[in-house]
């Protein structure tokens, strides 16, 4: 088990930014890379614009470590490795994350990771691993219609991710 939660937390929090409604954003309203609907669906019940607003990292850590890290097995993924599959959980989605993970494993990808995937991760370099993923990634970016919207920001990001992921891999993280 690793604990590099709060580092992985603090790197994502720097590509996530402030309160958006972008009307081209299919997330639509956010803030600290929360969308309004993920809100909701953590605390329960509806939200207006000015809780939205008012979101703090205080607020959204427990709702990032439930939500993204434990569902991606962080704590069992290899330092950078972690923090890589992280980050494009939140911004991909855990399912995708999971995807891209099991296919740079080499395995069947059913979106879940879960004991077979970690053995097959675990028989990786965790470099290796984030090569991949990060390629897949950025594949899949590329094919999204909003890529010319919000593919420079993407793209810049994913590259972020890759060089910072494979520092803390070799220990200087």
């Amino acid at each position: 088990m690793n604990d590099n939660f709060d580092a992985s937390f603090d790197l994502v929090m720097k590509h996530e930014g402030g309160f958006v409604n972008n009307p081209k954003d299919p997330g639509g309203m956010t803030n600290l890379g929360v969308t309004r609907k993920a809100w909701e669906d953590y605390v329960g019940h509806a939200v207006d614009e000015l809780t939205m607003r008012t979101l703090d990292i205080k607020q959204v850590k427990p709702f990032y470590k439930k939500r993204y890290w434990d569902v991606i097995k962080g704590d069992e993924l290899q330092i950078g490795l972690d923090y890589c599959c992280f980050d494009l959980a939140v911004n991909s989605g855990t399912g995708r994350a999971a995807k891209f993970l099991q296919l740079a494993a080499g395995i069947s990808a059913d979106g879940a990771v879960g004991p077979l995937t970690m053995i097959a991760v675990n028989r990786h370099p965790a470099e290796e691993l984030i090569v991949k993923v990060c390629e897949e990634r950025i594949n899949f970016l590329q094919s999204l219609n909003t890529f010319t919207t919000f593919g420079k920001g993407w793209s810049r990001r994913v590259t972020e991710v890759r060089d910072k992921a494979l520092e803390m891999s070799n220990g200087n993280g």
